[in-house]
């Protein structure tokens, strides 16, 4: 995980989401993990669950405008899943989502994660940006430093 995501890369992964949060209301997650438990893996278990599960144990869910949105890296299997909050049903497709998840996963299989890391915290501060423009008052309810899973 180290390799692929040193202390530089998390801290321009950190300097990312503060700075599209700058922008909108929005509160963005970014989550890496090496592998899914075997176990897990051999009954079923997906990285879109475990997306969904760390979505949940990181409290993305728990904004007052409910428009969290989790980034979660799976190393092992190349995968980038994104769980948006019930706040942006009906106002992001599931289409826009899953062209980030893409531009992500191209980015990394490269080898270049900082790039594509950073690009895709653009590309969800984008979609944020139109529904969840900056509100006064507004307070960063979520932690901006990616978590090692």
């Amino acid at each position: 995980m180290r390799r692929c995501f040193p202390t530089s890369t998390l801290d321009a992964i950190e300097q990312a989401i503060t700075r599209t949060e700058f922008a909108h209301s929005g509160e963005i997650r970014f989550a890496i993990e090496v592998a899914l438990d075997p176990w897990e893996a051999l009954r079923g278990y997906t990285p879109r669950d475990r997306a969904l599960e760390v979505f949940a144990n990181l409290g993305v869910w728990d904004t007052a405008a409910n428009n969290g949105v989790l980034i979660y890296v799976l190393l092992a299997d190349h995968d980038v899943e994104i769980v948006a909050d019930r706040g942006y049903n009906e106002l992001v497709t599931a289409a826009a989502w899953a062209a980030v998840c893409a531009t992500m996963r191209d980015a990394f299989s490269r080898g270049d994660y900082r790039t594509g890391a950073v690009a895709g915290v653009d590309s969800v501060g984008a979609l944020i940006a139109p529904h969840f423009p900056v509100a006064p008052g507004d307070r960063n309810e979520l932690p901006n430093r990616p978590t090692l899973l």
